[in-house]
């Protein structure tokens, strides 16, 4: 024990005692062992402190009851938006001139909420409390933002059952759907921002031409105020929170108008970034949400404090949103769904793929706007294929995750309801159309009416076989649990039918050898291509996320969707200004003394830096000097 107090209090007589009765010690060595422990004492130090300003912090967010799967409701007959006109109890309370929204779970009916739609009034109210908010957010560092993504997304991994069972009430979708569709891609988003956003955003050094070599060029970004976003009812967490988390880790307030039909999950979702803002000691004001109809929207599209707008919709929506938009030459994003096809080269392992495109056509009860709506392949193997997707796809399970069994089990179910059903008579149509000119079809085709729910947006999955490329069913957009299988004999047909529709957002090439793939991949008008896979590139958020055509504009997602909700400022500087700085050459100061002198001037200085040939520029040079000495 003597001797450990001994070395506790007085290590450097230790060290020297070590020294003495060693004749192969050094002094080197004592130096060495102090410079070790010193340096791991500060980097532990430095380790604490950098933890305890970049940790995630902490946060609460209570869960919605109608996330618990046991919890109970109204079931609503012919439930739609509203049901409120016809069922006075669904009414939280009345107020005189205002419209209501009334929120319901597809998948059984349930009623979940009825909310007040929001007046223009209080939508230009909202986008100046973001206005406001923003001036001082704009302000902070990207460090700062990156804790509250890290925040975020600790909370998000850390409550992913009850998001993924808010988005299922809302939306009727299964649980591993919301796992796809919602968390991971949003896990991965929030993941960029926090490794690579500020590399995106940071200032960047311009190459100079020899004639600016005594300049540095430079390109800032800096916030664009006040952004918005306008997106679908498909995936109301990741849809919400991508331009969100985008928007403020560029520096922007953002004003977010979520789909009349996720108006609960959306409001809760978006309550969870107030919270960790608040808990990161941010003002919640930078993050307003908005619900109102249709008719409502323009005092978001035409607001002159807007200064971006994200779209994702439908085509005809986003083209009034586009024209509205330019009421003050508002940028705008478009994301407009898609026809995306996949392309299924000859010899391809069909039961190897099997299982990809079951998930890319039936992800989300098909309404997935990079789903695969078409698949395209060689006549040789098309009977094989065809009766490979009946086969799976009649035993496909339709219900809802959120509806216990007597047992009080949850139900596997392998797709759930669709949004609502007012798009099927238009499905059904174009089904019997598509056979009446000579489709196949053995399996799907119409609604469910569902034995154990009380939802009655259940659409059959359905395989349609022997399509012409040409027929309405081929071209439109079905957004629904569909697959179409298209016959070609010629690698160049499959192509030219692939490019074949107005869209182009995403497409999908299978084949067993890579380079051919690629080739085609190549020849794809469209604005996303995944190889012998699905839907991958938006895993990678480092990659741009958009298409071509009718599919829209613009991209979001990866460095370029960021600084696309910034101004790119370019600022040119002397690179020596102690040494040199731009001067007007007596030649050409006003007032112009001789026009032939300086018209030699220039043309000798154009000679100089572009002509072909070191002779030539010589010779500009000559005459460059020629002309300043006259």
């Amino acid at each position: 024990m003597r001797n450990f107090f001994s070395v506790l209090f007085h290590p450097l007589r230790t060290l020297n005692l070590w020294l003495e009765n060693d004749p192969n010690a050094s002094v080197l060595d004592v130096v060495f062992l102090l410079t070790v422990f010193s340096a791991f004492g500060i980097w532990l130090v430095y380790d604490r402190y950098q933890k305890a300003r970049n940790n995630a912090i902490p946060f609460r967010h209570h869960a919605p009851d109608p996330a618990d799967p046991k919890w109970e409701s109204i079931v609503l007959h012919h439930a739609n938006l509203k049901s409120h006109l016809t069922n006075p109890e669904l009414m939280p309370f009345h107020i005189e001139g205002r419209e209501y929204i009334t929120s319901y779970d597809p998948a059984n009916s349930l009623h979940i909420k009825t909310a007040i739609a929001d007046t223009k009034p209080e939508i230009e109210a909202r986008i100046a409390r973001a206005r406001t908010a923003q001036r001082t957010w704009c302000t902070t560092t990207f460090s700062e933002r990156r804790r509250v993504m890290r925040s975020l997304l600790k909370w998000l991994v850390d409550n992913q059952d009850v998001c993924a069972r808010v988005a299922c009430r809302d939306t009727g979708k299964t649980l591993i759907d919301a796992a796809l569709g919602e968390i991971l891609t949003t896990c991965s988003k929030l993941e960029w921002l926090i490794n690579h956003g500020e590399s995106a955003l940071q200032t960047e050094t311009r190459y100079s031409n020899l004639m600016m070599s005594y300049k540095k060029s430079q390109v800032i970004y800096e916030p664009k105020g006040v952004v918005a976003a306008i997106v679908s009812w498909n995936y109301p967490l990741h849809n919400a929170w991508s331009p969100i988390i985008a928007s403020i880790f560029a520096g922007n307030a953002i004003v977010l108008k979520c789909s009349e039909h996720v108006i609960w999950s959306s409001d809760w979702f978006v309550g969870a970034i107030h919270q960790c803002l608040q808990a990161c000691g941010h003002d919640p004001d930078i993050v307003q949400m908005i619900c109102c109809w249709p008719d409502q929207a323009e005092a978001l599209t035409k607001s002159p404090l807007i200064k971006h707008i994200t779209f994702i919709g439908s085509e005809e929506v986003g083209r009034k949103v586009a024209i509205a938009a330019t009421e003050h030459l508002t940028p705008v994003t478009l994301e407009l769904g898609g026809k995306d096809p996949a392309i299924i080269l000859p010899d391809t392992d069909l039961h190897k793929w099997a299982s990809v495109w079951m998930r890319g056509i039936f992800q989300n009860a098909g309404q997935n706007c990079i789903g695969i709506e078409r698949l395209i392949v060689h006549s040789e193997q098309y009977d094989e294929l065809y009766d490979i997707l009946v086969d799976r796809v009649s035993k496909l399970r339709f219900g809802s995750v959120l509806a216990p069994s007597r047992e009080g089990y949850i139900n596997t179910v392998d797709c759930g309801s669709m949004i609502s059903n007012d798009r099927f008579e238009v499905l059904k149509d174009l089904i019997f159309a598509a056979q009446n000119e000579g489709a196949r079809m053995e399996v799907g085709g119409a609604a469910i009416q569902h034995p154990y729910h009380a939802g009655d947006a259940y659409f059959a999955g359905t395989v349609v076989g022997d399509v012409n490329p040409k027929w309405e069913i081929a071209q439109k957009e079905l957004f629904a649990p569909i697959a179409l299988l298209i016959r070609y004999d010629e690698i160049d047909e499959a192509i030219q039918i692939a490019n074949g529709t107005r869209y182009g957002l995403g497409a999908s090439v299978f084949g067993p050898h890579q380079d051919l793939c690629l080739e085609v991949a190549r020849e794809l008008e469209c604005g996303m291509v995944s190889i012998n896979d699905f839907g991958v590139f938006y895993l990678n958020q480092d990659l741009p996320f958009g298409g071509t055509k009718a599919s829209g504009y613009g991209r979001f997602g990866g460095p370029e969707g960021l600084r696309a909700l910034t101004n790119p400022k370019a600022i040119v500087e002397d690179r020596w200004p102690s040494f040199i700085q731009t001067g007007i050459p007596k030649v050409l100061d006003y007032p112009i003394r001789s026009l032939v002198r300086s018209w030699d001037f220039v043309s000798g200085l154009v000679i100089l830096m572009y002509a072909d040939g070191y002779r030539n520029r010589f010779h500009g040079l000559l005459q460059l000097a020629k002309a300043a000495r006259r």
